[in-house]
């Protein structure tokens, strides 16, 4: 009895614990993910052609002064959408990590599907062609007399043999 009973005590215990680690959890810090959700969307200026928040030079001044701008805007407040048109007015529209969904950028994310589309087409039609074409009989100008190959077989037996 006392065996039960200390079982279900440990098993309350345990609930418990797991509830309150998924309620902290659950109250994470929201600056801290748009912080992250932002750098990741941004693109390091020094050159490096990686993202702003995992940019790894060694004494990187640039990732450093962005992602202070980065924390400051966040810090006062900013939309999402007025931070990013802050990065992209102060560098360009290169420091941006995706292009945008419009305007001309379409075409950014619109092109890629149409080129495999029309790849696949182009492959399945060179297929199509090739399947079509009758086959082409084996040439003869490969086939030896039987007595070349007599002397062929003779010479491979004299040459692997111990």
């Amino acid at each position: 009895m006392r065996s039960a009973l200390r079982i279900r005590h440990g098993w309350a215990a345990l609930l418990l614990c797991a509830s309150a680690l998924l309620l902290m959890g659950a109250t994470g810090d929201r600056t801290g993910q748009r912080f992250d959700r932002l750098g990741h969307n941004l693109m390091c200026e020094c050159g490096c052609g990686q993202i702003l928040l995992e940019c790894n030079h060694v004494g990187c001044t640039t990732s450093e002064q962005m992602r202070q701008e980065l924390k400051l805007a966040l810090d006062q407040g900013e939309s999402d959408d007025a931070v990013l048109a802050g990065f992209v007015a102060k560098y360009g529209p290169a420091v941006l990590a995706a292009p945008t969904t419009t305007g001309f950028n379409r075409v950014a994310w619109i092109m890629p599907i149409v080129i495999f589309i029309v790849a696949l087409g182009a492959m399945i039609l060179v297929v199509r062609s090739w399947k079509k074409r009758p086959p082409t009989p084996p040439s003869d100008t490969t086939s030896s007399t039987p007595g070349e190959l007599d002397e062929f077989r003779r010479r491979a037996r004299k040459e692997t043999s111990l």
